[in-house]
């Protein structure tokens, strides 16, 4: 197993935040974006190579941050884009990843401006039990959010019917982040789905592909997820994570010493 990290977008919504500096470096609640990522991914997948793809602008600052996680198997990669303009786009990053990891491994996909607020080794599992391409889903109550987004339509034991980014008439609820388990056969077919020309913006147009040539699975989160794309979403994510912090920390406090009673 392997996991790629998609870290190269330019994060312009965010501007002047992110204009010299990487989104997912951003802190939130006491810890860097990717940072949390990184720590589900450990936890729920001891021993797994972890790929960061980031560009050319940003690069330096995620080997500083690699460099304090020596104690893990972590490897940057640069795909020598410097601007929005002559970006590769997720799925294009995702294959210049994968051609550098190398090898015919099952895989991670994840995008690294995410929040997760559900156990990774619980999606790990049904993976595990169950062998294929697997994606999350979860409700996604307000309208113009699941335009804004993947969606899925699931049928019997809930295999990926339908699928769309970003569609203009959502078809269901199940809102799609950008977290996959692909099986080898479906990281192969990551060039071929670039050779027929399609998107290589955001990473659901691959699972939209993708579903219609193998069997997709949908696992059902139970947790919030928080998609980091603006400041006001950012500062939503700081005020939730930071709270959360404080009252781990008090937690914390309060319990006994050796000895206490």
């Amino acid at each position: 197993m392997k996991a790629v990290i998609l870290a190269a977008g330019y994060a312009t919504r965010l501007y002047p935040l992110t204009r010299n500096f990487p989104k997912p470096l951003l802190a939130v609640g006491g810890q860097t974006i990717l940072d949390r990522l990184v720590n589900q991914i450990e936890r729920a997948l001891p021993g797994t190579s972890i790929w960061v793809v980031t560009n050319a602008r940003f690069v330096g600052h995620f080997f500083d941050w690699a460099r304090r996680h020596d104690d893990s198997d972590i490897r940057v990669l640069d795909d020598g884009t410097t601007g929005p303009e002559n970006r590769l786009g997720a799925i294009g990053d995702l294959a210049f990843a994968l051609e550098r990891a190398g090898g015919t491994d099952n895989c991670l996909v994840a995008a690294a401006d995410n929040l997760f607020e559900f156990d990774l080794a619980e999606f790990a599992a049904a993976f595990q039990r169950r062998p294929a391409v697997w994606i999350c889903v979860h409700r996604v109550e307000d309208s113009a959010r699941r335009r804004r987004t993947g969606i899925a339509e699931l049928g019997p034991d809930d295999c990926v019917i339908g699928f769309e980014e970003k569609p203009a008439q959502p078809r269901s609820q199940w809102g799609v982040p950008p977290l996959y388990f692909l099986t080898a056969e479906a990281v192969g077919r990551v060039r071929e789905y670039l050779a027929s020309g399609r998107s290589t913006d955001s990473p659901g147009h691959f699972i939209a592909w993708l579903h219609t040539r193998v069997p997709v699975f949908a696992w059902r989160v139970r947790g919030m997820v928080h998609d980091i794309g603006t400041l006001e979403s950012l500062a939503e994510c700081r005020a939730r994570f930071s709270a959360q912090t404080e009252k781990e920390s008090g937690a914390a406090e309060r319990q006994p010493r050796e000895g206490e009673t």
